[in-house]
């Protein structure tokens, strides 16, 4: 399969690949994990090869890093790790380091609090792939992988229903991005307060294929009946800290639970990006259950975001 690059320079949001090439992206995902054996006999082994690509994390990171930094070495490249302190924009611009950057390498990956650091990177430097590795406002490496590993138990998501239960966050603004566009429905079950913004809802709808919808609710259990999927995230991200016990009293009548499970189809699947709070947003009997893909999610990110280096960059 060719790696066919899509038109995007960057990829800041699912929305910056139209619905044939998110499709062609797990296509390729796909095929490569069954290559990947292969090591350096896989027919992508030297796509990247002599090419750098930069990483910039201002938040800490176990899945993304070590994926990103695989995915770059098996495809032939080398990574370069900057300094966090690069992402904040203190000690020069942003501007400034995108066009230094743009010089020497071919892409830089960088995971964030501020959205608009991903944007500003991104404006700034012509010749230079900016990959969101994850900001305030969206999680679209994740997001692949969730489908990817959807596809995988079903053969196709069309027709399916996701439910996510929790906080409106930028895991659920990507998963929102990306569902219907497979011709996934999608139900998103958050307190009052806390949703996503109906204008997320709508540019997902605008995506939405095969008759998917995308629909709010604030009771989990009207969300999760009889659907074919649950997926949580934890109910206080990174920098939300100081709003933890809060959220905790807020978020309890949304854990994921065998009860929660209960109502969801009988061959209902479990999902969440991790890191997960056992006893918080889940349970831990859900989490270490036959129907958890916990574990399946995160290794698809190596799959899904080397398909994601090979469409930018080769």
């Amino acid at each position: 399969m060719s790696a066919s690059s899509t038109p995007a320079r960057d990829f800041v949001s699912i929305l910056d690949l139209s619905t044939d090439e998110l499709g062609r992206l797990l296509d390729l995902a796909a095929q490569l994990k069954t290559e990947r054996p292969r090591a350096d006999q896989a027919p992508t082994a030297n796509a990247l090869h002599r090419a750098h690509v930069a990483m910039v994390f201002e938040k800490p990171s176990l899945r993304t890093r070590s994926t990103f930094e695989i995915a770059v070495h098996e495809l032939g490249g080398h990574t370069l790790q900057l300094p966090h302190q690069f992402a904040v924009g203190d000690r020069e611009p942003l501007e400034d380091v995108a066009r230094n950057l743009e010089r020497w390498v071919k892409a830089l990956v960088v995971r964030t609090y501020e959205h608009a650091t991903v944007m500003a990177l991104g404006a700034a430097a012509p010749a230079l792939h900016v990959i969101n590795a994850l900001s305030d406002q969206e999680h679209p490496c994740q997001a692949l992988a969730d489908m990817l590993t959807l596809r995988e138990r079903w053969g196709t998501c069309r027709g399916r229903t996701l439910a996510y239960v929790g906080d409106g966050n930028n895991v659920a603004r990507s998963l929102a991005h990306a569902a219907p566009q497979l011709g996934m429905s999608i139900h998103l079950a958050s307190p009052a307060g806390y949703q996503l913004d109906a204008q997320v809802i709508e540019e997902a709808g605008h995506r939405a294929r095969d008759g998917a919808q995308v629909s709010s609710f604030e009771d989990p259990r009207e969300a999760v009946t009889g659907v074919d999927a649950v997926y949580t995230d934890v109910w206080a991200s990174m920098g939300q800290e100081q709003e933890a016990d809060e959220r905790r009293r807020v978020f309890r009548p949304f854990q994921v639970n065998g009860a929660l499970m209960e109502v969801a189809a009988p061959d209902a699947l479990f999902m969440h990006c991790l890191p997960a709070h056992r006893g918080e947003e889940v349970t831990a009997d859900v989490m270490g259950s036959p129907a958890s893909l916990v574990f399946d999610q995160a290794e698809n990110r190596l799959h899904t975001q080397k398909a994601l280096l090979l469409m930018l960059l080769s």
